[in-house]
């Protein structure tokens, strides 16, 4: 395929964010099952897969259009509209997420989010504690190490539930989501006429990414400041 039978559609900054979340939660049970005993790459890593995420939702309200929440995320009908339209040899077109996938992007950052946010408040009782032990009750604790344990399982789920969407797009549709989320193209006869990636500058992406960044620093520090 021709770089003229290409059409934009994804900016480097949600590139990156994706694959470098990718990374990470690879990283995240590497750096639990072989990290120092005290557990802090794994915590980390953390640190770094909470800020991945609040960047991504401030990059979601700020972003370019294809990043942009309001641009992809749909009500059930245009959800189940899509869906049937997939069945069909013309499925409906979209330069960004298609509806189904919006639910995708949706559910995994909320996943990832809690997993994170839960791993603050968690301890071994004995050498690991996480930064926000001191400011919940020992019930609340126990629940968000529970929750921190099996999160990581469900959240391995639900990628593998997006990888094999992706897969099917691949070699069903003809429409190679995993290519344009690396070089951020899209074949021209899978996007709506006329549309075209709105891209927002990467210098503001670096502002969000810093805000995030300070975010979860003060955060994590809080006991700094109490």
């Amino acid at each position: 395929m021709t770089e003229q039978q290409k059409i934009p559609a994804w900016d480097l900054p949600t590139r990156l964010f994706h694959w470098l979340l990718v990374a990470l939660i690879a990283s995240a049970y590497l750096t639990y099952k072989f990290g120092d005993v005290t557990m802090t790459y794994h915590m980390w890593n953390g640190y770094a897969i909470l800020t991945l995420c609040l960047y991504r939702l401030l990059w979601g309200l700020v972003g370019s259009n294809t990043a942009r929440f309001c641009q992809f995320i749909k009500g059930p009908k245009a959800i189940f509209s899509y869906l049937k339209s997939a069945k069909s040899a013309q499925p409906q077109k979209f330069l960004g997420h298609n509806p189904a996938g919006a639910l995708m992007v949706l559910a995994l950052l909320a996943l990832i989010i809690t997993q994170g946010s839960m791993g603050l408040f968690t301890t071994d009782d004995i050498i690991v504690e996480g930064p926000l032990v001191f400011l919940a009750s020992g019930d609340f604790v126990s629940l968000a190490g529970s929750i921190h344990r099996i999160g990581y399982w469900v959240i391995l789920g639900f990628a593998g539930l997006h990888v094999l969407a992706a897969l099917f797009y691949v070699f069903v549709k003809k429409d190679n989501l995993i290519r344009a989320m690396i070089d951020g193209k899209k074949a021209k006869h899978t996007v709506p006429e006329g549309q075209r990636l709105q891209a927002r500058s990467p210098l503001l992406a670096l502002v969000c990414l810093l805000i995030s960044a300070g975010t979860v620093y003060v955060v994590v520090n809080i006991s700094a400041y109490l």
